[in-house]
């Protein structure tokens, strides 16, 4: 297992978010909520409108399914979101891991927080 320095206590979390390196421990089909960095948005031509989503927080990453009618209702969240939340069934199927969304959060406005001044003075 990997080791991972401790987050300050004033960090900025995501509230009720399951971090990435403890997707093994819900049961399958499991209600979660994740979140994470939008690292790649995936739409392809084959997929009938399905978009594939890979979510990045400092533990890991996760997978997210995003099924086409989802899509157009959280549609600004997925395409210009940095930052998302989403809360979906888990899904492991043949050793992988997907979030099936249910809903979905624009959570940028977190990172803008973490360049206030006050967080960047040492001590």
């Amino acid at each position: 297992m990997t080791e991972f320095a401790p987050i300050p206590d004033d960090w900025p979390r995501p509230p009720s978010c399951l971090p990435n390196i403890r997707l093994d421990e819900p049961p399958n089909g499991a209600r979660i909520r994740v979140a994470g960095l939008v690292l790649v948005r995936q739409r392809p031509g084959t997929a009938r409108g399905v978009i594939f989503l890979t979510l990045e927080d400092e533990t890991g990453v996760v997978n997210v399914i995003v099924w086409k009618k989802l899509y157009e209702r959280f549609r600004r969240a997925v395409i210009s979101g940095r930052c998302l939340a989403v809360t979906g069934r888990l899904q492991r199927e043949g050793g992988i891991t997907h979030v099936i969304a249910e809903e979905i959060e624009d959570i940028s406005w977190m990172l803008d927080d973490l360049l206030r001044p006050e967080r960047l003075l040492p001590g």
